[in-house]
């Protein structure tokens, strides 16, 4: 099992960016993927996840709601999150990871649930 996160950069205030998780080694279609942050000296935050069969149910923190989206795409096995209006609190290491279960849930609770496998992070920066 592999999960590759990529699409990281620095941005300013306001600004936009695509983050990419790219999965192999299972039937990706089976599990919710999950993206969490961790900025420096914080604790680590899960942002969203998306549920298994094509995606039907997302969760999103509070913090992002409203400017984050994410979906996947089965074909290209890959997740992606949209950042929008992003904001300097934004600034952090983000990485994707895979439920423990097939046809787990994908809500608030899934943020705190031990996942089975994790992908590198992609290093987002904020700042003007």
């Amino acid at each position: 099992v592999q999960l590759q996160a990529s699409g990281g950069g620095s941005v300013h205030p306001g600004g936009s960016l695509r983050l990419s998780c790219a999965a192999s080694g299972f039937v990706f279609d089976y599990y919710t993927i999950v993206w969490f942050r961790q900025a420096p000296g914080k604790e680590r935050e899960g942002v969203s996840c998306i549920s298994s069969s094509g995606g039907s149910t997302t969760y999103y923190a509070d913090s992002v709601k409203g400017r984050f989206t994410i979906s996947r795409d089965v074909s290209k096995n890959t997740v992606f999150l949209q950042m929008n209006t992003l904001k300097p609190e934004d600034t952090a290491v983000y990485y994707c990871a895979r439920e423990k279960l097939m046809w787990a849930r994908c809500d608030r609770s899934t943020m705190s649930r031990e996942m089975s496998y994790w992908g590198e992070g992609t290093l987002v920066t904020v700042s003007s």
